[in-house]
């Protein structure tokens, strides 16, 4: 009995091990929108992550589990030896290639692939090669965070920097330059883009108010990769959102696009 218990013993401990660098997180949510005019809908979405690690090496795994068969959503694998990581991006995501107005891409493109990122000492600079040839340049210099990427389509160049209370981000990806700026003003949080859309959040955490206005879209022609795109007017969404006692969250959402309210439930852990 006692070599049993010892046997039982060092089982529970190897199993122990063998899960303790694992971690568990995931998401769910119910939705009712009553879509304006429109007939109104029930929607739902649970989402699962598991995140293992070991050293220098991690491995994430996330999962669309809503559905009568669960889809695999993401699959990463990150690993670094000294100053040289290694990421692979082992999911080719299902795009959505439907001609329905918003510009889906005609047909799917690879976005699987392996980069390696050297960090090398050059002014606390990052270097980074991925299996395409594109070639990568981040670092941090006097407050001011850069990214550029050079690539056969159009290089990309990203800067960001927090002044005054004040975060900027700049990107010029193939000479179209899109920025955002964002800032507290007596406790509401606002943010602005080139794109002219305005967000102000107000309240505390766990107890918000979202407004957000969204500009109109203007109607574009279909190319050679890519769908058309239809023409939307400009509107206004109000979300209020509140986190319960019980570990779940309510919000509910107004849009003057469809004058639809939208009332949903989550959780998370």
């Amino acid at each position: 009995m006692k070599k049993l218990i010892a046997l039982f013993a060092v089982s529970a401990l190897a199993s122990t091990a063998a899960t303790a660098g694992v971690a568990l997180s995931g998401a769910a949510s119910v939705s009712y929108d009553d879509n304006g005019s429109a007939a109104s809908s029930t929607s739902y979405d649970a989402d699962i992550t598991v995140v293992g690690t070991t050293g220098g090496t991690t491995f994430t795994y996330s999962m669309d589990v809503d559905r009568a068969s669960p889809a695999t959503t993401g699959a990463d694998l990150s690993s670094t030896i000294g100053p040289i990581t290694i990421a692979a991006d082992m999911h080719q995501v299902d795009e959505s290639n439907v001609d329905d107005g918003d510009g889906d891409a005609k047909a799917d493109t690879d976005d699987t692939g392996v980069t390696i990122s050297l960090d090398a000492p050059i002014g606390d600079a990052t270097i980074g090669l991925d299996n395409s040839g594109n070639v990568t340049v981040s670092g941090t210099w006097a407050g001011v965070t850069v990214s550029h990427t050079s690539k056969k389509a159009g290089d990309t160049t990203t800067a960001a920097v927090a002044i005054a209370g004040m975060d900027v981000s700049v990107t010029n990806k193939a000479g179209a330059t899109t920025w955002t700026m964002g800032t507290t003003v007596s406790g509401v949080d606002l943010t602005l883009a080139s794109s002219k859309k305005i967000t102000a959040a107000f309240g505390l955490t766990g107890n918000t108010m979202t407004v957000t206005h969204t500009p109109a879209v203007a109607e574009a022609t279909s190319t050679a990769t890519t769908y058309s795109v239809s023409a939307v007017k400009a509107y206004s969404t109000v979300a209020i959102s509140r986190d319960l006692t019980s570990g779940a969250a309510l919000s509910a959402t107004y849009s003057s696009l469809d004058d639809s309210l939208t009332l949903k439930a989550s959780v998370a852990f």
